[in-house]
Parts: C-alpha cells; sequence; structure tokens
C-alpha cells in the first residue's frame, strides 16, 4: 500500500482506500481466492471478490518472481516458494518468510553461471468498476538473482534480485528509484494514467 499510494498520489480527485479504511474485514473466503496458475487470474479473483464486497471501484494486483533457470519459478508461489513456507496460511510469515523463501532460491541455483540467473519481477493489476470491463495491466522489471543478499530497503526476494542497468539490487533502491524500476511501479504508473483519463471532469464519451 506505501508504494502504491506513492504512486497514485499524483491522481487529481483520487481517495486511495485500503480495506480497513474501507470498512472491509477479513473472512475465511480470502484464503481461496488465488488458486490459479496465473497472474492474471489471481488478480481478477480477488478484484471480483473486493469490488462486490465494497461495492466501489476496485484495484487488485497479483505479484511474483519468475526465474528462467528454473522455468518460470516461482511465478504465482512466489510468497509460498519454500517447502517450510506451508500452503495453507500457517506457514512462516513476514521476515521469517522471506528469508526461507530467498534461501531456498538461491540454494535452488546453485550451479547455474551468473549469466543464466536471468529473472523478472510481475505484477498484473485489475482495475474493476461497474460500468466498464476489467482492464488488465502488466508490469515487468527485469534483474538477475545474486547469492549475497545486499541492501536493507524494500522486502521480499528484494535483496537478492540485482538490477544491471543501476548496479544495485531492488532492496538497495531508494523510494524514488524503486517506482521507477519497479514491476508495481509500471503496472500503477498505467493504473493511474487510466483513473486520470476517467476522474477527467472534461471528457465526454462519444
Amino acid at each position: 500500500m506505501r508504494e502504491i499510494r506513492r504512486i497514485l498520489s499524483d491522481v487529481p480527485g483520487l481517495e486511495v482506500l485500503d480495506l480497513d479504511d474501507a470498512g472491509i474485514g477479513y473472512t475465511s473466503e480470502e484464503d481461496d481466492l488465488e488458486p490459479y496458475g496465473t497472474f492474471e487470474e489471481n488478480a481478477l479473483s480477488k478484484a471480483r471478490y473486493f469490488h462486490g464486497r465494497s461495492g466501489l471501484p476496485t484495484v487488485a494486483d497479483d505479484s511474483g518472481i519468475e526465474v528462467d533457470a528454473l522455468g518460470g519459478a516461482p511465478g504465482v508461489r512466489s510468497k509460498r516458494f519454500a517447502p517450510e513456507a506451508g500452503d495453507d496460511g500457517e506457514g512462516l510469515e513476514g521476515q521469517a518468510l522471506d528469508d526461507a523463501n530467498n534461501r531456498y532460491l538461491v540454494a535452488r541455483l546453485q550451479g547455474v553461471a551468473p549469466g543464466d540467473r536471468t529473472a523478472r519481477y510481475v505484477c498484473v493489476a485489475i482495475l474493476l468498476a461497474d460500468d466498464t470491463a476489467p482492464l488488465t495491466i502488466r508490469g515487468e522489471a527485469p534483474g538477475v538473482i545474486v547469492d549475497e543478499a545486499s541492501g536493507s530497503g524494500g522486502f521480499g526476494y528484494d535483496p537478492h534480485v540485482f538490477d544491471p542497468t543501476l548496479g544495485k539490487t531492488f532492496a538497495q533502491m531508494t523510494p524514488d528509484e524503486k517506482d521507477a524500476r519497479s514491476h508495481r511501479g509500471h503496472a500503477f504508473r498505467s493504473v493511474a494514467d487510466e483513473l486520470r483519463r476517467r476522474l477527467d471532469p472534461t471528457r465526454v464519451a462519444t
């Protein structure tokens, strides 16, 4: 939410609500919203569910990392990649979860040459409102997986994803650098453009 609010902050007339702001409490139904094999399907599932509960225009995203040497894994399994992470939401959480996933990723890439450790962060955002069809936006951010963690910013796999263009990992980037380079930044800047168009009072339907 911090990243998304930064990116959407310059859209005139827009108020960004998280679930707490919208008065939407947790229900066990949420545990079954991401059963699909693609980011697009999972994001649409979440958008439809929370749009139905809130009645408000809704943006939901599904994000993860695809590593070429692992055939695109972990992909939609990014949050629960490590075996000890658990599939049922009862496993590790927070920093312990990030650490386990990163250890497992590095272990899986042992013996893979640096030039073959290419990867990409992926964010698929779905914008859903009553008056239009769902809008699907995909953002990607390329990188290379490195063994040694560097940087204290970000979260998830950021300390091990090196951006050759900036010469630093995503965890070493400033917030502005990360917003400019990240998969979520690319996706939500496009969301911002669409919201500006929809909120423009001078726009008329033709």
